[in-house]
């Protein structure tokens, strides 16, 4: 099974291009509806609609990208840390190496690696 998870955004081509260009995100669907589904590698796809007014779109949740190492997460923050709200740090409540940052509509973005081995 596969998903996708969709949000409402008051500027689809803006939002769309810093997921394609800062994230790594390729365009896996047009839909003449109005929305653009952007897919990260074969596990995670992300849809932007266009809301109906600007103050109709949708901000709350986490959009989480998981890498698999520290230096992953280091080369990230790197490269995003114009938009990060924090340094790479460990969380030991959730075992994990993280910073978070915003997408262009105040979305929260968080890029972690988990510090220890995930199931198969």
């Amino acid at each position: 099974m596969s998903g996708i998870v969709f949000f409402r955004t008051a500027d689809r081509e803006r939002v769309v291009e810093f997921y394609r260009d800062r994230l790594g995100f390729e365009v896996w669907l047009e839909q003449d509806a109005g929305c653009t589904i952007l897919r990260h590698g074969d596990d995670l796809k992300l849809g932007f609609c266009a809301a109906d007014s600007e103050a109709d779109f949708d901000t709350d949740g986490i959009v989480t990208l998981y890498y698999d190492t520290r230096e992953a997460v280091d080369e990230r923050y790197d490269e995003l840390a114009d938009v990060a709200v924090d340094e790479p740090r460990e969380n030991d409540a959730y075992d994990i190496y993280q910073f978070f940052g915003e997408d262009p509509e105040g979305r929260t973005l968080e890029v972690q690696t988990f510090l220890h081995d995930l199931p198969e």
